[in-house]
């Protein structure tokens, strides 16, 4: 039972920080593209801070979820006398993950702390910049998360 718990909490959570780059790269964006410098990047950073808050909580979910279920499948591999070898997609899902894990990380301490300090410096050609390199490794993660998912899927 705490297994399947652990793996739907480690599931919605992939679902809710891939979903929120794809809703924030393909249709926040764009939109937001017809607003002045000054609202774009204000709403960016509104809607960047309460988004990053939840990826926060759900990196943390995802990793330890998915390090307690390999584990957790490891001991009872060892536990009925045989030995446990990470299959494949696992090894894959787990490596990308935790470089998807280290790009927030870069997002959220480094990328957004910029344009947190130019939105409050109205330094709008700053806070274009960080946009810029948040949206390109947005895209980045994005791509890797996808790329786990059908990794997933079809292995």
């Amino acid at each position: 039972m705490l297994y399947n718990a652990l793996k739907l909490a480690h599931v919605l959570s992939i679902i809710m920080w891939i979903g929120g780059m794809v809703f924030a790269h393909f249709f926040l964006r764009p939109a937001a593209q017809s607003l002045e410098p000054p609202l774009r990047l204000r709403l960016m950073h509104d809607v960047l801070q309460r988004f990053l808050g939840a990826v926060s909580v759900a990196v943390v979910v995802v990793l330890v979820s998915g390090l307690w279920m390999i584990g957790n499948v490891a001991r009872q591999a060892v536990q009925s006398g045989g030995n446990f070898a990470m299959p494949m997609d696992w090894t894959l899902m787990a490596t990308l993950g935790i470089v998807m894990a280290a790009i927030f990380g870069h997002i959220r301490f480094a990328l957004f702390r910029r344009l947190q300090r130019a939105v409050a410096a109205s330094d709008w050609a700053a806070g274009g910049q960080a946009m810029a390199a948040i949206r390109q490794w947005v895209a980045v993660n994005l791509g890797l998360g996808v790329a786990i998912v059908v990794i997933t899927v079809l292995m």
